[in-house]
């Protein structure tokens, strides 16, 4: 590996936390477009690298959130095992699936989740309701909003259905899961933002290490190439966790929809190309 690749990866892998915690993401998303569009890596290693960075950022923001009561744990801890099931099956069937077919999947669902954050949310998503003293009810203190934030948590059956099928996902495309946690917490249960995005930031690193196992032991992990982003990743970090608390919901809610629809595009340019 040459100089200027590694500071490539590295460069890329701080980028991606920053981003990836900001948005509850995990930075999987970047990463994976970033290998195969920039680095030229196959769609398999790549993904099998971006579950491993996947739980550096969880390991660099997830604690932090959920000391600060940013991210609502006893909601993750009834959503993470559904969520590890769908990895397992995801991490089991990705191999059968084709390189175009796995960047199709990638592409189509960015730019669902994409145009369903851009339109404001119906009803209660815009403003929670405040927590009723339920089991899964939250608060914390938004620095943005200068004050407490209080929520209750909605429909956690449809939760558990969106956790395993981000889990899937998770597992074959090489994401943490958030791209499909996130939106389901704000948009169906009432989460806000905010909370959904630290949520999803604290569950995703035990998603990407069930699937992750998986791929190690098919020999898809490209070893220098892992350790490089996963280290950009952790330097990255600590911003993406910093800037999460200081930007308001519309404006956090906006840069998550733009984010995913600019990949999506760059991948289905690159599908229609080859």
């Amino acid at each position: 590996m040459t100089l200027l690749r590694l500071a490539g990866l590295l460069a890329t892998g701080a980028a991606a936390g920053l981003v990836g915690n900001l948005l509850g993401l995990g930075g999987g998303i970047f990463i994976v477009p970033a290998l195969v569009l920039v680095f030229n890596v196959p769609a398999h290693a790549a993904v099998a690298t971006g579950l491993v960075a996947v739980i550096a950022t969880s390991s660099a923001g997830g604690g932090r959130n959920a000391a600060t009561g940013l991210a609502n744990v006893r909601l993750g801890m009834i959503l993470e095992p559904a969520t590890v099931l769908g990895a397992i099956c995801g991490a089991l069937l990705a191999h059968q699936l084709s390189e175009t077919v796995l960047l199709g999947l990638f592409a189509g669902l960015l730019l669902a989740v994409g145009a369903g954050l851009w339109r404001r949310p119906r009803g209660n998503c815009a403003e929670p309701p405040a927590g009723g003293g339920g089991l899964l009810d939250g608060e914390y203190h938004d620095g943005a909003a200068g004050g407490i934030v209080r929520y209750s948590v909605r429909r956690v059956p449809a939760a558990l259905g969106a956790s395993f099928g981000a889990g899937l996902m998770s597992a074959l495309l090489g994401v943490g899961g958030g791209i499909v946690k996130v939106p389901a917490l704000h948009m169906f249960c009432g989460v806000p933002m905010k909370a959904a995005v630290a949520t999803s930031n604290f569950m995703i690193g035990v998603t990407a290490a069930a699937s992750a196992a998986v791929y190690f032991q098919a020999g898809y992990v490209p070893a220098l190439a892992a350790a490089a982003m996963s280290l950009g990743v952790l330097a990255g970090s600590p911003a993406g966790v910093w800037l999460v608390r200081r930007l308001r919901e519309a404006a956090l809610r906006r840069v998550f929809a733009v984010v995913t629809v600019v990949i999506a595009a760059a991948l289905l340019r690159r599908l229609l190309a080859g």
